[in-house]
């Protein structure tokens, strides 16, 4: 436990808090984090990140060409489908491209685009050693400037009294601590991992959702100040779900459960039927649709069918795939019914069109006459052995969040609080109201961490 009251308590662990943190420090604030995982689960859903989404006028790092502000805007709206506040996305963005150096000054290292499904190299920078590198780096930095960490440290209650946040309320290895910080962000993620309130949120479907990062991100002090009155933004059903390995853990199984097959397969409910268009855009566009796709099928279960010729075209699963010499024995094996598995499968073969199949690019290799049908790479799926993977939602983070103002600033019921702030995925429901970007959380969280920290490093001054 730290012997000085902060200047600032930041409650959270992950890239948004270490943003924040970083900046406010070097700006003179003495800053406690409050991170609620132990240490060796420090950082939140960061620590399973691999990019960041970065506007740039011309080639800068490892990003290829430039990529501009409309052409960034417009993706956005592609995938909230206009859903956005256009002010708050539009400092995101812009604050992207310096930040992109601010974090190589700052310790982030970065490498070049994985090839295949995710072609990005355009738009979005990797980090080399994934986030785990980039946490730790960032851990590393705050350290030399001073930076205190608690772990273990949960924070259960923030007293809001008239326009200030006067007690942060946490508890660290059983027992109860205060303090009276002059400013708090918080940055402390959404409540996914609280599967109650998943639940309340979406009903009883929820109980089989995969949570893709920390348990630990259970939304206590979102919740804590929506009861007092703070403003809320997003709808508490809408979420980052991607369509992961159904035999993924309950918690934590990260990026590497992800699947990117589903493009080049098709995807079958427990019935054995087809419900979406699998080849509907490139995959860095679309992945994100799959999770929710998935979570409205009976049992929240589907599974993706390949062939052969489609077995090296993704990334690698973590898990091997089921594989069988036959459709019949693929659908057996996968617990599924033969019969209406073969017929669908056939259904989609005699519907698929000779083309020019390009599996980094839209194609146009397309089904005719099928409901629904599948518009770029539809090959038949023919060539054994044939390859099934099981599907489940699996949820990255909820977007229920704090209402913010362009300093990142909360809202209170009657105006801003005075000195409480909110990054990352907690305020990013201000921004996603639905769908999501590859990459666009982390630059949500950088951007409205730089922020955050220094507007509460100014106001403490």
């Amino acid at each position: 436990m730290t012997n000085k009251t902060p200047d600032i308590v930041i409650v959270g662990g992950g890239n948004a808090a270490l943003c924040a943190a970083i900046t406010a420090a070097e700006a003179g604030a003495r800053v406690l984090i409050l991170e609620g995982a132990p240490k060796e689960y420090r950082g939140g859903n960061s620590r399973h990140t691999r990019n960041f989404r970065c506007m740039h006028d011309g080639p800068l790092s490892v990003l290829t060409g430039s990529y501009g502000e409309d052409e960034y805007y417009n993706d956005l709206l592609l995938v909230t489908k206009g859903n956005t506040d256009e002010n708050l996305a539009r400092i995101a963005i812009r604050g992207s491209q310096e930040s992109q150096p601010w974090m190589e000054a700052h310790g982030v290292r970065f490498q070049p685009s994985l090839s295949g499904t995710l072609s990005l190299s355009r738009t979005n920078a990797f980090f080399l050693g994934g986030g785990k590198a980039l946490v730790n780096a960032y851990y590393r930095t705050a350290a030399a400037l001073g930076v205190e960490v608690l772990y273990d440290a949960h924070v259960n209650h923030l007293e809001l009294e008239g326009d200030r946040i006067t007690r942060v309320d946490f508890t660290q290895h059983g027992t109860a601590h205060s303090l009276t910080p002059r400013a708090v962000v918080v940055a402390s993620g959404g409540f996914q991992g609280n599967i109650e309130r998943l639940v309340a949120a979406w009903g009883p479907e929820a109980e089989n959702f995969l949570i893709r990062g920390t348990p630990y991100n259970r939304g206590d002090v979102l919740f804590d100040l929506l009861d007092q009155g703070v403003q809320s933004i997003g709808d508490p059903t809408q979420c980052h779900a991607v369509a992961i390995d159904g035999r993924a853990p309950k918690f934590d199984g990260g990026i590497v459960t992800r699947l990117d097959c589903v493009p080049f397969s098709v995807v079958v409910n427990t019935h054995g039927q087809r419900f979406y268009n699998e080849g509907e855009d490139v995959w860095p566009k679309r992945y994100a649709i799959w999770g929710r796709l998935v979570a409205a099928q009976d049992d929240q279960v589907a599974y993706s069918i390949i062939d052969s010729k489609s077995r090296d075209l993704f990334m690698p699963s973590v898990f091997p795939p089921v594989t069988a010499d036959t459709i019949p024995e693929l659908a057996v094996k996968l617990g599924l019914e033969p019969d209406a598995v073969a017929a669908t499968i056939a259904e989609f073969n005699a519907a698929c069109q000779n083309g020019d199949f390009k599996p980094t690019e839209l194609d146009g290799v397309a089904t005719e006459g099928l409901d629904p049908p599948k518009t770029n790479w539809a090959r038949p799926i023919v060539d054994p052995p044939f390859y099934g993977y099981s599907l489940r939602p699996g949820v990255t983070f909820t977007y229920l969040g704090f209402k913010v103002d362009a300093q990142a600033q909360v809202q209170g019921a009657t105006g801003p609080v005075q000195n409480l702030w909110a990054a990352g995925e907690t305020m990013a429901g201000s921004i996603l109201g639905q769908g999501y970007l590859a990459g666009f959380g982390m630059t949500i969280g950088t951007v409205f961490g730089r922020i955050a920290g220094k507007e509460a490093a100014a106001y403490v001054h």
